[in-house]
């Protein structure tokens, strides 16, 4: 039973198991089907995108390597430029030296000889060589070769640079046609009187040419110093206006302003011979009825740069205190005729020395003690002390009627020498400011100043109304304000003498 059973159920299970295999192979074929197509469809796809970042990876080499070859054209063509205009400029300067030192050359050869053998320096033959310097075609000049007269070696080699520079401010002023106005304003004097300068000075200041450059004119050579005078402008707008150097402006100044004291001021600043002592004299008492009166004397300050040596020397308490701004000056005294002319100078010593210091410091209180201002008197203002030439004003309080009009008629001698040097700083504007010239320099400028002041007074040129100025300066009575018991009866019979032979006004009332 068993057996049979078993038989049918086993055909059963293994024709259950063929046919569940049958499915089993077919779904599992199907799957292979699936996984197959699906396998294909991946590859195709990342097939086309490599192919497509290849692609473009391709595009930019190609867009990179047209940029870099742009470029590179372009940058040989701008060097190409560049390399035709250096070579068009540097011919353009070959050619002009070569020029220039032939006509040197041309030159040389007309001077005779016997003029050669008188030059203390000897001229230089200047031979110039062009070579080329490299395979671009690039020529430069090797070197200029300088020959002593009369030799045929060659000398030591020097190159020569001058830079050129606008002048052409002063070619206008320079011109015949040049308004006088405009002249005057400049220069603060007329051209005649300016000429009249330049020729005295011709001789001192005048310079030769050289076969490197031309000489500075004498005319311009005067023009930068008084200029620089006049204006009080800093060297660096000197140099623009003259088309020259800061530096050859300095010493142009320096110079000049020398010559002007050695050859010009024995001229025109001095003390007055006998005969003019006497028209003086007329001209003083004319003026406040004061007889034997033969100058009036002032003292004023200079402003100067704080110096490195003896500055406490130099400060100048009075004008510090007035201005509230710290102060250094030197001190400028002088006696004047009655015109404004200086006739004495006495110029440097330091701005903290009251006047009547500076007086006994002065040539002129040698002189005087020598007998020089015998029976004579230099009017001075009260920072002065009354001595045997030295008339002063009354300084004490509750002054009578005749010490007033005393006062009064003093103090028109005294507006003398202060107007003299009002027109001083206003026609030399550099005294007006605190000046760039070093201080061992300076008395040669304010000497100039003096002399080209007195030049000016002479010739009768008038000073422009805008440069007018009121001068300012403190006094101080002296310590010991009377030096001598004579002068002191001297000066009261002057005023008394004033008051009753009605030479005295009355405005004091």
């Amino acid at each position: 039973m068993f057996t049979l059973l078993q038989s049918p159920l086993h055909q059963m299970n293994e024709a259950s198991s063929i046919s569940n295999s049958k499915k089993r192979q077919r779904k599992d074929d199907k799957q292979d089907e699936n996984d197959s197509d699906a396998s294909n469809s991946f590859g195709q796809d990342g097939s086309r995108k490599k192919k497509k970042t290849l692609k473009g990876f391709i595009t930019s080499l190609i867009l990179l390597e047209q940029q870099e070859k742009s470029d590179q054209e372009e940058q040989n063509h701008a060097s190409n430029e560049e390399k035709i205009l250096f070579e068009a400029n540097h011919k353009k300067r070959i050619k002009t030296m070569v020029e220039y030192y032939g006509n040197i050359q041309d030159d040389h050869v007309e001077i005779p000889e016997t003029e050669r053998n008188k030059r203390k320096k000897s001229r230089a033959v200047a031979g110039a060589a062009a070579v080329s310097a490299a395979s671009n075609g690039v020529a430069a000049i090797k070197g200029i070769k300088d020959a002593k007269h009369g030799g045929g070696a060659g000398g030591q080699r020097r190159r020569l640079w001058v830079k050129d520079r606008d002048k052409e401010w002063w070619d206008d002023c320079n011109r015949s046609d040049y308004p006088e106005e405009e002249f005057k304003k400049a220069f603060r004097m007329s051209k005649s009187t300016f000429d009249s300068i330049c020729e005295e000075l011709n001789s001192v200041i005048a310079k030769e040419d050289t076969t490197l450059r031309n000489a500075i004119p004498v005319r311009q050579r005067v023009a930068v110093c008084i200029w620089r005078l006049a204006t009080g402008e800093p060297l660096r707008l000197v140099s623009k206006r003259f088309g020259l150097g800061i530096s050859t402006c300095h010493k142009l100044v320096l110079e000049v302003c020398s010559a002007i004291r050695n050859v010009l001021m024995p001229k025109y600043l001095q003390w007055p011979d006998e005969d003019n002592l006497r028209k003086t004299k007329n001209e003083f008492e004319s003026i406040s009825g004061i007889p034997n009166v033969v100058g009036s004397m002032y003292t004023t300050h200079i402003s100067i740069i704080a110096p490195k040596i003896s500055v406490a020397s130099y400060f100048n308490k009075r004008h510090t205190e007035r201005n509230q701004k710290t102060s250094y000056s030197i001190t400028v005294q002088g006696v004047v005729d009655p015109k404004g002319v200086f006739t004495d100078v006495c110029i440097g010593w330091p701005g903290s020395m009251p006047d009547d210091q500076v007086l006994e410091k002065s040539a002129l209180f040698q002189r005087a003690n020598g007998g020089l201002l015998k029976d004579v008197w230099l009017v001075g203002t009260s920072g002065y002390p009354l001595m045997d030439w030295v008339l002063v004003p009354y300084t004490q309080q509750n002054l009578t009627w005749t010490q007033h009009a005393f006062n009064e008629k003093i103090g028109e001698i005294q507006s003398v020498a202060k107007d003299a040097f009002a027109r001083l700083k206003g026609r030399w504007s550099c005294l007006q400011k605190r000046t760039e010239v070093k201080l061992q320099d300076l008395p040669v400028v304010l000497g100039a100043c003096c002399v080209l002041h007195n030049i000016c007074e002479m010739q009768n040129e008038e000073m422009d109304p805008e440069h007018r100025m009121e001068l300012v300066d403190d006094e101080m009575v002296p310590e010991v304000a009377l030096r001598s018991a004579s002068s002191m009866k001297a000066r009261d019979a002057i005023a008394h003498n004033l008051l009753h032979h009605c030479h005295a006004g009355t405005s004091f009332l």
